[in-house]
């Protein structure tokens, strides 16, 4: 079959006509992965599922992967396990002080991806929250 769809033919059916010849030729033998099952779907799309297993194989952060409105949002999340592991109120207020720098900083670039809805942390509630976590454990 030639390289390109010839007219007055459906897409699928060209498309489905080359795989067929090409599985009779052979061209799908000894392939890697043959004859094991398919990852469990994720509710991604194929491309995503392989760069999330990809990014994972490599010992990385999916999180790297968000745009940056949603990583900022996911970070503000996890603020609270991240204060737990500081040791003194400094250490706090630098992490809460660095976290509203970036994100007054993406407000004000802020072109592409989902809207940027994230608010500044509040230093002195999270220093409070923080100081609350220590004194009941």
């Amino acid at each position: 079959m030639s390289g390109r769809k010839p007219p007055k033919v459906s897409f699928r059916w060209w498309v489905d006509r080359q795989i067929a010849e090409a599985r009779e030729r052979g061209e799908f033998d000894d392939l890697p992965g043959t004859g094991k099952p398919l990852p469990k779907p994720t509710g991604n799309d194929a491309a995503t599922d392989w760069v999330l297993r990809e990014v994972r194989k490599g010992g990385h952060d999916t999180k790297a992967l968000l745009p940056p409105a949603l990583a900022l949002k996911r970070e503000v999340q996890d603020l609270p396990a991240r204060l737990a592991g500081e040791r003194t109120e400094r250490q706090v207020r630098d992490v809460v002080e660095e976290l509203n720098t970036r994100i007054r900083q993406a407000y004000l670039n802020h072109h592409t991806g989902p809207p940027l809805t994230v608010a500044l942390v509040d230093v002195e509630e999270a220093l409070e929250d923080w100081r609350r976590s220590r004194a009941a454990s």
